[in-house]
């Protein structure tokens, strides 16, 4: 996967596109564990969508309240893509480093089958 892991002071790894992705324990040993976490940012980041525009749909608001809150909402479905982004490439990641872990499997029962007959 592309991307280079930032950590911000104090904050979690961010993806910079065009970079090696790599974690605090190497290169991506921690995939599950950050998919599970963007999920959950995913998952929040819709409920708040949710609710902003039921708050904009729900009452009459004054214009700058509802320029506001279009701001919020597109600001929120930005945020959203760009976590499904985010989580397509984890879970590309993810479905590589089994294969890969498949395959290094059955080469070590092949030699080991092949050096006890």
């Amino acid at each position: 996967m592309r991307g280079l892991a930032e950590k911000t002071p104090g904050g979690p790894l961010h993806l910079v596109p065009g970079f090696e992705h790599h974690t605090a324990h190497g290169p991506s040993t921690c995939c599950a564990f950050q998919i599970d976490g963007l999920e959950e940012k995913l998952s929040q980041c819709r409920r708040d969508l949710e609710t902003v525009n039921s708050r904009l749909y729900g009452a009459e608001l004054s214009p700058e309240a509802r320029r506001s809150l279009e701001k919020e909402k597109n600001s929120l479905m930005s945020k959203a893509s760009n976590y499904e982004k985010e989580l397509q490439l984890l879970r590309q990641e993810n479905r590589k480093n089994m294969l890969l872990s498949v395959a290094i499997f059955i080469i070590l029962t092949l030699v080991y089958v092949c050096w006890t007959m």
